[in-house]
């Protein structure tokens, strides 16, 4: 498992962003992420002032997320814009607070992402001088993202503070 945390991590401050997307609600064991992207990417050009081109794909979990199978987050697919006085039909504002992340990139079709994210979470967080703090996870999902291709490239943002 180690060598996929052997790239290079970057720490940034994720400047407070404003979105606008979709959300659902549901677990590890009925993941329905396919579903909420499938109803939000012929829609998103009906949303005003997005900066950039970049797709957000967003996880709020709960406090003290046990990543059980069974525990619901809600999943967010959102563009990030520079105000909400548009809002499209069944669309919801959403903001992100400035906020610490660890940045890591991701490449590879999506059948290695879970064993990814747990060694994220099993073997570099405990090692590392941080520890996961209760704001919400993001994918960036830019130009390099090509859906399921071994060539994709995404940048996955980690809500993390200081061990003290």
């Amino acid at each position: 498992m180690c060598h996929h945390i052997s790239m290079k991590i970057e720490i940034k401050i994720f400047p407070t962003t404003k979105f606008i997307g979709i959300n659902l609600s549901f677990t590890y064991a009925d993941y329905r992420a396919f579903e909420l992207w499938r109803s939000f990417m012929p829609r998103r050009k009906e949303i005003q002032n997005t900066i950039g081109s970049e797709l957000f794909n967003i996880q709020i979990n709960p406090e003290n997320f046990d990543f059980h199978s069974n525990t619901p987050f809600v999943k967010w697919a959102a563009v990030a814009v520079s105000s909400f006085d548009f809002i499209p039909d069944g669309m919801e504002t959403f903001v992100i607070k400035e906020g610490l992340y660890a940045v890591f990139i991701y490449k590879g079709d999506q059948s290695g992402i879970a064993a990814f994210f747990n060694s994220i979470y099993t073997e570099w967080l405990p090692n590392s001088d941080y520890e996961l703090e209760n704001r919400p996870q993001f994918e960036i999902l830019g130009e390099k993202y090509k859906n399921n291709s071994p060539d994709s490239e995404e940048e996955i943002w980690i809500p993390i503070k200081k061990r003290i």
